[in-house]
């Protein structure tokens, strides 16, 4: 019962930190998603501490792609030249120039864990400022967004958890089921029609194909990081949030949406 409570007071936290800047201030919202980043991106290279393949800085990593982040949110925001976003390719170069120097055992293998903390973290926190940017909608997209991630993670549990009999990819993920999948699916689309009916009345069709992108997107992005965390040995990507364990481990399902999100939302825009 205190596990419930602690999990059920922290998912409250967690939910408000996230909605209310979206409705309030576009600032505010940027400096949450920025300090998730930067916690994200230290929990994604601290999961390779004790590989002994892999032998990477955390601090040289994060430093890099703080740099790589503030430079893109600067130019999002206008208080930077759109030409600044040419000193990002010097900055991700210095990755090769920090491992030349360290003499590591496996130097490629180390790049490869650095440059993928920049793609997998850095760069879909980019993509979520952008949205927090451009977005002048009565109802924020990102909040649709987040509702409908949480949604089918909710959903794709309890149906799960009550009618799930066949695994969905056992060797990553030994819990999850088709039917919690499918439960998570059609309660998605469920939740996309009241969002579409009455909190963002008028663009129904938009969150209807939104639902259907966002829920399998989820629940690739939650096997991705079943898959990393199997892949390096450990439980949760960190405990920054009692009772859910890292920031990756909430930011799973977004850090795998929010690249199709987005290009959905430039494809409706357009037409």
């Amino acid at each position: 019962m205190n596990n419930i409570l602690v999990r059920s007071l922290s998912g409250a936290v967690f939910v408000a930190l996230i909605l209310v800047p979206l409705f309030f201030s576009k600032e505010i919202a940027t400096v949450v998603f920025s300090i998730f980043m930067v916690l994200g991106l230290i929990e994604f290279y601290k999961l390779f501490d004790k590989n002994e393949h892999i032998s990477i800085s955390w601090k040289i990593g994060t430093t890099v792609g703080v740099l790589i982040f503030g430079i893109s949110v600067l130019v999002i925001f206008n208080l930077l030249p759109f030409i600044a976003l040419l000193l990002i390719p010097p900055l991700i170069m210095k990755l090769f120039i920090f491992e030349i120097w360290r003499k590591a055992k496996n130097p490629l293998f180390n790049i490869a864990i650095l440059g993928l903390g920049l793609l997998y973290v850095v760069l879909p926190f980019i993509l979520l400022i952008y949205i927090v940017q451009e977005d002048n909608s009565s109802f924020p997209l990102l909040a649709g967004m987040f509702l409908l991630i949480w949604m089918n993670d909710t959903f794709a549990f309890l149906s799960g958890k009550f009618f799930g009999k066949t695994k969905l990819i056992e060797r990553i993920s030994p819990n999850k089921t088709w039917e919690g999948t499918i439960g998570g699916i059609i309660f998605t689309i469920l939740a996309s029609i009241v969002i579409g009916t009455i909190f963002d009345h008028g663009h129904l069709l938009f969150w209807i194909v939104s639902a259907l992108i966002i829920a399998p997107t989820s629940i690739y992005g939650d096997l991705l990081e079943s898959m990393f965390k199997r892949n390096t040995g450990v439980k949760d990507t960190g405990s920054i949030m009692p009772g859910h364990g890292g920031i990756l481990d909430r930011f799973d399902a977004t850090i795998f949406t929010i690249p199709f999100f987005l290009a959905w939302i430039l494809i409706y825009t357009y037409f």
